[in-house]
């Protein structure tokens, strides 16, 4: 019998992470009886020894806000995905004893466009300008043939996002919050602001619009998300990023090649519903 293995996700606050019920989900479709996965309240202070007391058992880790970041100093190593936004969201624990790091944010988002069959776009907009916008960018300068233009609420943030644009190879354009409607005129738009942010903008939506990729699972859908399915649009919702990414997470983790999309995404509907 296989020696139990252990993995889990850190994070303050952790208590609604829906990372465990994917995690454990893909563990039991794919018969791994003695794998483990568990969700720790973690902040930047207690990170490096929380990390530095992991024994043989684990294989690896999830990391939210505000972790993405802090983790890296910890690592031996980064993959060029995890370098180029800085950010790590997923930590593979070898047998050797060294740690690596990588981002499955970023190739999520474009397996969950992909599979609404969103594969290259024009031109695109982001709504917001944090950690998540920065992978959002990433992600479309692999996807993304033109400009990309991001509404902000401040010139630093502005500065900040155009920034990242020239670090990822993306023309980024920035535009004022106070016109973020002029976003919807855009091929695709992702949201990714925090939850009640841009239910403002739901009366907003236009007759024809493109596709939505709202980073937010709970509550589901958002006004925004709504109103564009309303109007006849694609949307691409946070649970699909999470399932996306955390697909890949056991991969990596597991060393298993498929892991089971549809019963982790089951799983996922199924405790949002329970909420």
């Amino acid at each position: 019998m296989a020696s139990p293995r252990r993995a889990a996700v850190l994070g303050s606050p952790i208590a609604h992470s829906l990372s465990p019920v994917l995690h454990r989900a893909a563990y039991a479709a794919l018969g791994l009886d003695g794998w483990s996965y568990d969700r720790f309240e973690v902040d930047e202070a207690g990170l490096a020894g929380f990390v530095g007391e992991l024994d043989g058992a684990w294989a690896g880790l999830s990391l939210t806000m505000p972790l993405k970041r802090a983790i890296i100093p910890l690592l031996d190593e980064i993959s060029d995905t995890a370098a180029s936004v800085e950010a790590v969201n997923t930590v593979v624990l070898r047998e050797d004893g060294r740690r690596v790091g990588d981002n499955t944010d970023i190739p999520g988002m474009i397996a969950a466009l992909r599979e609404r069959g969103v594969e290259k776009v024009e031109s695109a907009a982001i709504l917001g300008a944090g950690a998540t916008a920065s992978s959002a960018l990433a992600a479309l300068a692999r996807i993304c043939a033109g400009p990309v233009t991001a509404y902000v609420r401040s010139e630093a943030r502005a500065a900040e996002m155009r920034g990242w644009g020239e670090r990822l190879g993306v023309d980024v354009r920035t535009a004022a919050w106070d016109d973020a409607a002029e976003a919807f005129t855009a091929p695709l738009v992702v949201a990714t602001t925090p939850a009640g942010t841009t239910n403002a903008l739901a009366g907003a939506v236009p007759d024809t619009v493109g596709t939505l990729f709202d980073v937010l699972y709970d509550p589901w859908p958002t006004a925004l998300a709504a109103a564009w399915s309303e109007h006849g649009g694609k949307v691409v919702g946070g649970l699909d990023l999470l399932v996306h990414q955390a697909v890949l997470q056991v991969e990596q983790m597991t060393g298993v090649p498929r892991a089971p999309l549809a019963a982790m995404r089951a799983a996922g509907e199924r405790a949002l519903a329970a909420r």
